[in-house]
């Protein structure tokens, strides 16, 4: 090869600049080359996982045990970096692409005749046993009939603070403890550093955000040659 990184940080530490990171070592006309796409790529993934670590520390502050995700709005061509940065912060980067968990927004649901229930059959009996189903919901009642029609995950989207805890508390205590079927809750929608602790409950196990990769201020590096 000809070139050689070694790192003087360990990945996902924390540092304070001005810090020497790491030392390239090879012909300069190449180093030279590939500088900014390197730089650039180390910036953005290095701000995901800055910002992830910072909304998770938040949530855990304030009790939250379960899962902290991101959501799949990723920049194009640059998600595999920033589903990394979430990892690297200690957030679920959640699905990777379309083939990874079929969810039902409120186009399908509409293209279904406005019906739930024929939405999760459909993606059911298409995506087999393998592929999990998750409904985008606006309403407890929607999340009931999307969880009586076989959908794993149920999304409680832009609901309040207050309407996120009312809603999750009586489907877990009416639908899995008192009827015994599986599923998970995940809430999403406007949760930002600001107003995220306001969301913390139990009775959730994912909160997603996309605040944890759009938009999210970049970490500045610099190369400089050594003469």
């Amino acid at each position: 090869m000809e070139h050689n990184v070694e790192w003087h940080i360990s990945e996902g530490s924390t540092f304070s600049p001005v810090h020497h990171c790491a030392t390239v070592r090879g012909p300069v006309r190449k180093i030279l080359l590939g500088e900014r796409v390197a730089l650039n790529t180390l910036a953005r993934c290095s701000g995901v996982a800055t910002k992830s670590a910072r909304l998770l520390s938040l949530v855990r502050k304030a009790g939250y045990t379960h899962t902290l995700a991101g959501t799949r709005k990723t920049t194009p061509g640059f998600r595999l970096v920033e589903k990394y940065g979430m990892v690297i912060g200690g957030c679920d980067p959640h699905r990777y692409d379309l083939s990874t968990m079929t969810m039902l927004k409120d186009n399908h649901i509409w293209a279904c005749q406005n019906s739930i229930t024929r939405a999760v059959h459909a993606a059911k009996a298409v995506g087999g046993f393998s592929i999990k189903v998750e409904v985008e919901c606006q309403s407890e009642e929607e999340a009931e009939e999307a969880i009586r029609a076989g959908a794993d995950v149920v999304m409680l989207d832009n609901f309040s603070g207050e309407g996120v805890k009312v809603a999750s508390r009586s489907l877990k205590e009416r639908l899995s403890k008192g009827e015994g079927k599986e599923f998970l809750i995940e809430v999403s929608g406007g949760l930002t550093e600001e107003n995220v602790e306001g969301f913390v409950c139990d009775d959730v196990d994912i909160i997603s955000t996309s605040s944890i990769h759009q938009g999210v201020k970049h970490v500045d590096f610099s190369l400089k040659i050594v003469h």
